[in-house]
Parts: structure tokens; sequence; C-alpha cells
């Protein structure tokens, strides 16, 4: 019977795969190329309106790439085509993160915290992999017991949030010397996943 159902989800998941790529051919092939770009525009949008309520460091990135993209298409420096190409490209990496989580064995509320914590340049030189997956692990696990309905209202809450969180990353001894706004990027993701957990 799991089987069965685990196959049903399986099947799910691959024909809305199918749906997007078609969605994305058929925009590639649309004559009216600035149709096409304001579509493209307004699907990336809204998955970046999703990364917002979840995933700090991927809403931010992706944010300043579409931001960069359009800008250079409506000064004239790129066509249609090559925004078209290069919208269709993001959507991909989009794509290509969800899978990254798997690969980690993370689900993706665990990967929003792992983008967190990897997000400062070289950051993976001073750790092993395991060790920030654990960490990881041991976050997401520690803000799922500790978060409480009010805490949005209450700063004596969001204080408690804070200091739990730097006490377990200084367990792990992160981040190491001279990362200092490393921490302030793992906050700022506890805080936007708390809220959204008790929105």
């Amino acid at each position: 019977m799991y089987s069965f159902l685990f196959n049903r989800k399986k099947k799910k998941k691959e024909k809305n795969k199918k749906k997007k790529k078609k969605l994305n051919d058929t925009i590639s092939k649309m004559k009216e190329k600035n149709i096409a770009v304001k579509i493209l525009k307004k699907l990336m949008a809204e998955q970046v309106s999703l990364y917002k309520r979840t995933n700090v460091v991927q809403s931010q990135k992706f944010s300043e790439k579409i931001a960069q993209l359009m800008n250079s298409y409506y000064n004239g420096l790129i066509t249609n085509e090559e925004v078209i190409k290069e919208i269709l490209k993001k959507a991909q990496e989009i794509t290509e993160l969800y899978n990254n989580g798997k690969k980690l064995g993370l689900t993706q509320k665990e990967l929003a915290f792992y983008d967190a914590l990897t997000k400062p340049e070289n950051i993976k030189d001073f750790y092993q992999n395991n060790e920030l997956i654990d960490l990881t692990r041991e976050l997401t696990e520690m803000l799922r017991k500790n978060r409480t309905i009010d805490w949005q209202k209450k700063e004596t809450a969001r204080a408690s949030m804070r200091k739990m969180v730097k006490h377990l990353l200084k367990k792990y001894k992160y981040p190491p010397e001279d990362y200092d706004t490393a921490n302030s990027t793992v906050i700022s993701q506890c805080e936007m996943w708390t809220d959204n957990m008790t929105a």
C-alpha cells in the first residue's frame, strides 16, 4: 500500500516537471518575445517571493540576479532572446537547488539553514561538511522544539531564541575568526523561519 502511495507521489512530481518544461519550451518559442519576457519575469518573481518566506540566502541571491538581469534588459544591453535565455537559466538553477537538498539528505527547511551557515565565502575550509550538516539539523530541531506562538510579539522571546542559537553555534565553534557577519545571516534565517512557522 505504502509503495503505491509513494509511486503516486513520484508520478505527480514527474508530471509537474514535464508541465514546467513544456511551459518553458512554449515561452522560449513565442514570437512576441516582449510578452514572453513579462511572463517569465512574473513567474520568477513568484518563485523568489516563496524563497522570501523560507530561505533568506537564496531569496537575496535570486532577487539580486533578476534585478541585474532586468536592468540590463531595460537599458538595452541585452536582447529579448538573451534575457529569455537567462531567465530560463535562473529557473533551472532554482530547480537544481531543490536537488541539492536531496543530495545532502536535507529537507527544504534544513537546506535553508545550511545555506545560511555556508553563505560566507570559504567557510567550508574551516569545517567538515558532515559537521555543517549536523549543526544544520540540530539548529532546525532546536527551533522546532522551542518556538512559541507569541514569539513575534514578545521581544523577550526573540532574545531567548537568539541566545539559544548563539549558544548552539558556539558549541560547534561557529563562526571562525574574522567571520563576524556569519552569525547575523544565521539569526536572520532563524527569525524568518520562526516568523513563518508561527504566522
